[in-house]
């Protein structure tokens, strides 16, 4: 406890707990399609490859906008590039409420919505801005516990669309973003080290290096995965098991709620361990555990329990991932981290994808399972053949930091 609160002293609490709220907003509304889905395909009567699109978008777009953000934020400061987000978010949420009828404004509603999915890097970036570089890692694990709001977003809205509607809920989250935005406005204050303009190449230059598409097939594995699966579970649950569109929600929130809640433990266990031990554990785990749901399609309960398992196992891959990002790019983290993320990010895209097209053309949702645990059985293939190199170079054995 005299640690914990030696680390809150080191830094600015208040933009600490105004970053949190704000990512756990934003990942709230990021995957409010999904934790809605029964709900609108079938007002919509969607196809199961409609479904997927559905879900797909929001993903990809949110992923493709963390970069505009993090430029944005670069000349306009951090703290006014997130309120700017959230005005946007707000407005979008009133679109929702009036406009989307169809299918089609279904897609341009997705779209809108990856501007929430965009806050990731900014929201780390701040809330760790005002804190020495030995606490910046518990810094940014706290304020990335902030995806706790994808298990608060399949809990709550799912109740309020059925007692109000799904286009309402859209207009509910319009005013309860104010929440976060007023937070920020009172509490925050901009971090003094304020990052220099970088160049579009030395914003993707990780990109340009063998291990940043390793880092980001990895990412693409475990943040892809958690983002990708929990758009989906709500409507998994519901078409395969014939529960309520609100059980459905409570269900999906299980698996949230692990996912959220591991990974600090990953970020502090991967300090002890090696964020490469880590991995290899995560993703043995993740695989397995994928496929065995995958064929555990006529029961409840051991879909539920695995899926438990495997979020647990995503989440705590998230937070060994970035044990290891600024080991390997310590002067220049925060870039490769948001290169890392925009990449891994829209690897979630797939996921929705894959599973309604798996459903539409086969039956069963089996052979989507099967083809994210093969991507995960390729992304351990790729961190094995590449940590001979990291461990000679800029990593202890099993990817711990190296001391002097």
């Amino acid at each position: 406890m005299s640690d914990f609160k030696t680390f809150l002293k080191s830094g600015h609490t208040p933009t600490l707990v105004a970053s949190f709220l704000y990512f756990a907003f934003s990942c709230c509304i990021w995957v409010l399609n999904g934790a809605m889905a029964p709900f609108i395909s079938e007002d919509l009567n969607l196809t199961a490859a409609q479904k997927g699109l559905m879900l797909s978008v929001p993903i990809f777009a949110g992923a493709l906008m963390r970069f505009p953000l993090g430029i944005l934020a670069q000349y306009i400061g951090r703290k006014s590039a997130t309120l700017v987000e959230m005005g946007l978010i707000a407005v979008a949420m009133l679109f929702g409420y009036f406009f989307v009828h169809t299918f089609n404004d279904l897609l341009a509603m997705g779209t809108l919505l990856g501007i929430a999915g965009a806050s990731f890097g900014v929201a780390l970036s701040l809330g760790s801005g005002w804190f020495p570089p030995k606490h910046k890692g518990l810094a940014m694990g706290l304020v990335g516990a902030g995806n706790i709001g994808t298990a608060v977003s399949v809990l709550i809205a799912p109740p309020l669309a059925l007692a109000y509607g799904w286009q309402t809920v859209y207009g509910l989250a319009a005013i309860a973003i104010c929440l976060p935005m007023i937070v920020m406005i009172v509490f925050a204050k901009e971090p003094p080290d304020r990052d220099e303009h970088a160049t579009f190449r030395e914003q993707i230059a990780c990109l340009f290096e063998k291990d940043g598409w390793a880092f980001s097939i990895i990412y693409g594995v475990t943040f892809g995965g958690f983002i990708g699966l929990i758009s989906f579970l709500p409507s998994y649950y519901y078409d395969q098991f014939h529960v309520s569109k609100v059980q459905a929600g409570q269900l999906t929130m299980l698996a949230a709620f692990m996912g959220a809640a591991l990974r600090i433990f990953g970020g502090w266990i991967s300090d002890r361990w090696g964020g490469v031990n880590t991995l290899t554990a995560v993703i043995i785990t993740v695989a397995i555990t994928l496929v065995m749901v995958g064929l555990a399609d006529q029961s409840l309960a051991a879909t539920t329990l695995l899926l438990m398992l495997c979020f647990a196992a995503l989440g705590a891959g998230n937070g060994a991932v970035f044990q290891l990002v600024p080991l390997r790019w310590p002067l220049s983290t925060a870039v490769a981290g948001s290169m890392i993320g925009e990449v891994g990010a829209l690897a979630g895209g797939l996921v929705p994808n894959a599973m309604g097209l798996s459903k539409q053309y086969s039956g069963t949702y089996l052979w989507g399972f099967v083809s994210i645990a093969v991507m995960a059985v390729v992304a351990l293939m790729i961190m094995r053949v590449m940590q001979v190199r990291w461990t000679r170079t800029w990593a202890e054995k099993g990817g711990r930091a190296r001391t002097a």
